[in-house]
């Protein structure tokens, strides 16, 4: 391990991890292998995970401290717990309470970054040092790690985010100042915390989208964002705290949640019909949202078009990947 040197900026990653032994020598990888002129302060929370993850953390715990590891960047500081917690957000503010990094970020255990994504945020904080936020593009990958497509990433804009997740996680940075000034994450959210971050900084804060792919969103079936078991309750919170910030249910966050709950609820032979879970998606969502908004949104005016209309027929990983 390289002493710290002050020139140098420390990013401060950490990995929440369960059960991930499939993907996390990948991501790990992803984390150590950065090259560039910073310092890398590297924690993983391990939830007491009953597979071979401690193995694997270990594995590059040894490599690291024994010197076979390649070190492409300033230094990295390697450190990790296996203990049980209370979900994702506990796991990263166990993470974030012992960081030692100006410059901050969190990667999930079946996520990854690609090379140069820690130099490019560094750049851009050296550039801009009033900004908190900065997030790059990123490819959806599939569980092998091929590249499915892209994530739909745009420049930052409050009344966007209310309606879409124009910032994809893994590809952010943010600084420290900036996220202890808002108090960190909402410990009382299980899928929508990053989302409610973005938004309690970009209130208060210069937030920015750089045009590089940063990393890879990986998809699989124990994924929270696609699992069917956690759709209904995380679409449920994300509208819960768009609520919350901005008065209002934007119409295709509605949509999401209903077509979620549709196409859970319908018989199996209707749930197969896209006509049908349209129809009833359609249905719910009006009489929810007019409920809910006593009335229409004028914000929801501009989301009345050829394409948002073009996705009622569509699943919800479609509509991710942009088919």
């Amino acid at each position: 391990m390289t002493p710290q040197n002050k020139t140098f900026p420390t990013v401060s990653i950490i990995t929440p991890s369960y059960n991930q032994g499939a993907f996390l020598a990948e991501t790990i990888e992803s984390v150590i292998s950065q090259q560039g002129e910073f310092f890398i302060d590297y924690i993983i929370i391990d939830g007491g995970s009953g597979d071979n993850s401690v193995d694997i953390i270990t594995r590059y715990d040894s490599l690291l401290k024994t010197g076979h590891w390649p070190i492409r960047c300033q230094g990295i500081t390697f450190r990790w717990m296996s203990k049980k917690d209370n979900g994702q957000t506990d796991a990263l503010m166990k993470g974030f309470r012992i960081m030692r990094g100006e410059i901050l970020a969190w990667l999930n255990s079946d996520d990854t970054y690609l090379p140069g994504a820690l130099q490019s945020a560094v750049d851009f904080f050296r550039a801009e040092p009033d900004a908190a936020l900065v997030y790059g593009d990123a490819h959806y990958t599939d569980a092998a790690g091929s590249v499915i497509s892209n994530y739909r990433t745009a420049d930052f804009d409050l009344v966007k985010l209310a309606s879409a997740n124009i910032i994809c996680q893994p590809a952010a940075f943010f600084r420290r100042a900036a996220f202890e000034a808002v108090g960190g994450l909402d410990e009382t959210l299980h899928f929508a915390m990053d989302y409610d971050l973005w938004i309690r900084l970009g209130r208060r804060f210069s937030c920015h989208h750089i045009h590089q792919l940063l990393a890879n969103y990986r998809l699989h079936e124990t994924s929270k964002t696609i699992n069917s078991d956690t759709l209904i309750s995380n679409s449920e919170e994300s509208l819960d705290v768009t609520r919350r910030h901005f008065g209002w249910a934007p119409l295709t966050r509605v949509y999401t949640s209903c077509h979620i709950r549709c196409s859970a609820s319908l018989p199996v032979m209707l749930a197969r019909s896209r006509f049908a879970v349209a129809s009833a998606s359609m249905f719910c969502s009006l009489s929810r949202y007019l409920y809910l908004n006593h009335g229409f949104h004028r914000n929801d005016l501009r989301l009345l078009n050829r394409e948002n209309f073009s996705k009622l027929f569509k699943s919800r990983i479609e509509i991710m990947i942009g088919k």
